[in-house]
């Protein structure tokens, strides 16, 4: 075979053993004894004991590099952090869909030893350990337009409530009770983060930190100034209202402006030919007739 099949082969084998080499020298019983202290009082549902999981998990932290820990753990505070998929099972999994990966990678060049199953067995490997990234930053994204989107309507909510002679906290669980989306979780959660005993600025700072909309943090930090300086927080709410009503309307009136450029390529690509197709094919056809 030749070098470049080795070295494919390679990249393949090495992070396989690097993982059975990680298995081999985990420190079993203390992974054992700490997921023994944190799991004491509770029971198993029978899926995977504690030991089990805990030697995954471990197995995990190894293979997964701190920072990028962190910024898994960043776009799941964009996204809500959904239950269903914690922090925890994001790390237990990407290493074992790679693995899996690999395997099919195995079975195409035991298969068939050709360039094309190399970079098949490679793009698998590669695809599904980041596949689970994939659906986390999607996540993010939609929930973070989904705030963008409900904030200027939450702040008219928010000043017709202080207007009418209600706190801005009563103002806060009003909104969050009648609103459904994800901008209404996230003043819920601020709230119960005032009421079991954090300071009011920590509350509103970490909820503009859970989100990456501009609008919601210049609204953050003016609540906070305001709260700081004693300032009224109806004029807040008016000014901050307004800012946002007009920049909804100029992102619609941006969105106008891009939606002939965006036209533009299906445009010559897909509706033209089909467009000169049925208006000229029946005068070709008829003029290769008359010539033929």
């Amino acid at each position: 075979m030749t070098p470049i099949a080795w070295i494919i082969i390679a990249a393949v084998i090495l992070p396989l053993s690097y993982f059975a080499w990680s298995l081999a020298i985990l420190d079993h019983k203390g992974a054992l004894a700490i997921r023994g202290n944190l799991v004491r009082g509770f029971t198993t549902n029978g899926r995977d004991t504690p030991q089990q999981a805990s030697l995954l998990l471990g197995i995990s932290r190894k293979l997964t590099p701190g920072s990028y820990e962190a910024k898994l753990d960043r776009w799941l505070s964009l996204a809500g952090r959904p239950a269903s998929m914690p922090l925890e099972k994001l790390i237990v999994a990407k290493p074992m869909l790679a693995f899996a990966g690999a395997l099919a990678g195995i079975l195409f060049l035991a298969n068939s030893f050709s360039t094309n199953n190399i970079a098949l067995g490679i793009f698998a490997t590669v695809f599904f350990y980041f596949f689970p990234d994939l659906l986390v930053y999607n996540t993010a994204i939609k929930r973070q337009q989904a705030i963008e989107l409900e904030l200027p309507n939450t702040l008219d909510q928010l000043l017709i409530s202080v207007e009418a002679g209600l706190g801005f906290e009563s103002a806060m669980a009003r909104a969050s009770s009648y609103g459904g989306g994800p901008l209404a979780q996230e003043l819920t959660r601020t709230l119960q983060d005032i009421q079991v005993g954090r300071p009011r600025q920590e509350a509103y700072e970490a909820m503009a930190a859970r989100s990456s909309v501009q609008d919601l943090k210049g609204f953050v930090r003016a609540v906070v100034q305001a709260d700081k300086y004693g300032i009224g927080i109806a004029k807040v709410l008016r000014a901050q209202a307004k800012d946002a009503r007009v920049k909804r309307r100029q992102r619609a009136e941006e969105k106008a402006m891009k939606l002939p450029v965006k036209v533009l390529f299906p445009l010559i690509f897909f509706i033209f030919p089909v467009l000169f197709i049925v208006l000229m094919g029946p005068a070709a056809i008829k003029i290769v007739e008359a010539f033929s």
